[in-house]
């Protein structure tokens, strides 16, 4: 097989095909275990769906949309897209059928491959309203069959059938590095989402970044575990092109709800993520310390404070064996086996992004020699602009700028981007891509931060979520929740304020342990709702509000707050699909509890 000149993601994927052949690409579950399938045989279905793509008239250019959730199918969907110069357009796994029509129609799709029954059907049902969609493909063998819907394996087939066995390749070689190669729509919490467009340089240009920073500790041996959403860019570029540059295997997991069982079947060397899933696992450990027996409980407790005080250590880059006799001991007894206990035994480092990490997170995992890297990025950036660096690792910080990036400050506070990873604009909306460009080229994040004496980044919060109080004091929101969010007693929350006399909070507490809680105090309940009624919860609760704003200024205290008994998700509305909160919609969904904050006389 040639080699290609790695002008395009595909390329080198072609070239890595080439070179590892028979040894494991990707793996996923079926029939209760992890399946291998080698480089060979990904190449053998990315070039079959590629050629069916052609047979059906898709041109260089042409927009193929692929909804589905993350499986081994949207890399071959994703590659075959890109190989023969299409551009492809991902829809959030979790998108109504209305968010799916806006995406499919905006970006005039003439192709939709649907991962399920269910993200085909919700095509189908605004198919009628899509005059450029032409063909739709889904994974998984539907139920009943429609006219006009082809299965994966029968567009193999079709593909294995194309007489000109040499276009794949002309049209791959034919690519350029400005080519656009996809359009990622942001998911925004009012109006419509903005579509990125995203190059293949763009991509090419983040991987060599991310590998010329981190090269000594990735290799062709590790393993990938992907969970975050393909459609987003952190995972794309990553936890799927960067693996392809380095010869690395990824296994899928099945769900988020099937994380934990999924990291000890996989035992990943290397993970993509974002807070959540730490903050749940830090949850989940100490909520089992809690019930455990007291010997069990006093050794913990002192494996944890031992673990704290060596995260400064740890940081600056020391090994296990420099870190004192306590330590070696408690990573011997606790660290190792708990280490065994989460799947993370192999692991190298993890990578956190998309939103803030709580230190206390950060350093919980660090401590224990679990090494959590935070970086910060957005999908204009292909993400990665920032990333901490082994050695000197700041708990609270995104790290320095990665290679080839230039990070600035604004004289308003915002952060201010410059690289070859910067979008190549908004598709059909050149005013949004001017508003958010500075005359010298730079990108405007929208977000404010700090930078330190050694270059570190620091995200202090997002211009749009800033509340103005009616005293007219500005108040990052973001700096306040994550602190209140180190409490084990609070596990979701948002500050309320923006034009009111004071702050207020709604807040979802960590019901796990507030039950343990309120079992020990002898409180009955026989429902989550029982206890966010409970007095003496509710006083539990502004207990840790207080203890965990005091280090904020008078005007950035909580004057108020109520209780909710349902975690927000994203089937629910309250989170974007990288898990971000949706202040509209929590402001309006719950504009019945903010007002109650807020009585005429006090506003």
């Amino acid at each position: 097989m040639s080699q290609f000149k790695e002008t395009s993601v595909t390329a080198n994927f072609q070239n890595q095909a080439a070179k590892y052949g028979d040894r494991a690409c990707v793996a996923y579950k079926k029939d209760g275990a992890y399946v291998d399938i080698s480089w060979k045989k990904m190449n053998e279905m990315v070039r079959q769906l590629g050629q069916y793509l052609m047979s059906i008239g898709v041109k260089k250019g042409d927009r193929v949309a692929v909804f589905a959730n993350n499986r081994y199918e949207w890399w071959v969907s994703d590659l075959a897209i890109l190989s023969i110069g299409a551009v492809n357009v991902p829809i959030y796994a979790t998108n109504s059928p209305d968010e799916a029509h806006y995406v499919l129609d905006h970006s005039e799709s003439k192709v939709c491959l649907c991962g399920t029954e269910s993200h085909l059907d919700r095509v189908l049902q605004v198919k009628k309203k899509l005059k450029k969609l032409k063909s739709l493909i889904v994974f998984e063998t539907p139920k009943k069959k429609t006219v006009g819907v082809l299965t994966l394996d029968e567009a193999f087939k079709k593909g294995a059938t194309y007489k000109d066995k040499k276009a794949f390749d002309k049209r791959l070689s034919a690519i350029k590095p400005n080519d656009l190669a996809t359009i990622i729509y942001t998911s925004g919490t009012t109006g419509n989402p903005k579509g990125v467009m995203l190059s293949h340089n763009n991509f090419l240009s983040n991987v060599n970044q991310i590998m010329h920073d981190y090269r000594e500790h990735l290799s062709d041996q590790d393993v990938f575990l992907s969970f975050l959403p393909l459609s987003h860019s952190l995972e794309r570029t990553a936890g799927y092109y960067m693996p392809i540059k380095q010869g690395a295997k990824v296994a899928f997991a099945e769900d988020v709800s099937t994380m934990q069982q999924n990291l000890t079947e996989v035992r990943p060397t290397i993970m993509i993520s974002v807070p959540r899933l730490y903050e749940k696992i830090h949850a989940g450990i100490l909520a089992k310390l809690a019930d455990a027996p007291a010997v069990k409980k006093t050794l913990a407790t002192a494996a944890f404070k031992t673990a704290a005080k060596n995260v400064p250590g740890i940081c600056e880059g020391k090994k296990a064996d420099e870190l004192g006799f306590a330590y070696k001991l408690f990573n011997k007894l606790i660290y190792t086996k708990l280490k065994v206990a989460l799947g993370l035994d192999r692991f190298k480092f993890a990578v956190s992004g998309g939103a803030p990490l709580a230190v206390t997170d950060a350093e919980f995992f660090i401590g224990m020699g679990i090494i959590i890297v935070e970086g910060f990025g957005l999908t204009e950036t292909t993400p990665v602009t920032n990333a901490n660096r082994f050695g000197m690792i700041k708990p609270g910080s995104v790290g320095p700028a990665i290679h080839d990036t230039i990070v600035k400050i604004s004289d308003e506070g915002e952060i201010l981007i410059k690289g070859p990873q910067v979008m190549l604009g908004y598709y059909k909306n050149k005013e949004a891509t001017k508003e958010v460009m500075t005359k010298d080229g730079f990108f405007k994040t929208g977000d404010i931060g700090i930078i330190d004496e050694k270059g570190r980044l620091s995200i202090t919060g997002r211009i749009k979520d800033i509340i103005v109080t009616a005293g007219g004091k500005n108040i990052s929101p973001q700096n306040i929740e994550n602190s209140l969010k180190e409490s084990k007693f609070i596990e979701q929350c948002a500050i309320i304020g923006d034009k009111r006399k004071y702050l207020s909070a709604l807040v979802i507490p960590a019901f796990e342990a507030v039950q343990k809680w309120a079992k020990a105090q002898g409180i009955s309940f026989s429902s989550n709702d029982d206890l966010i009624k409970n007095q003496q919860v509710i006083d539990l609760i502004g207990k840790e509000l207080d203890t965990y704003t005091k280090q904020f200024a008078r005007v950035e205290q909580i004057r108020k707050f109520r209780l909710l008994n349902a975690e927000w998700t994203q089937a629910t509305d309250e989170l974007t699909p990288t898990l971000k909160v949706k202040r509209r919609v929590i402001e309006k969904k719950y504009a019945a509890e903010i007002e109650s904050m807020y009585p005429p006389d006090e506003q």
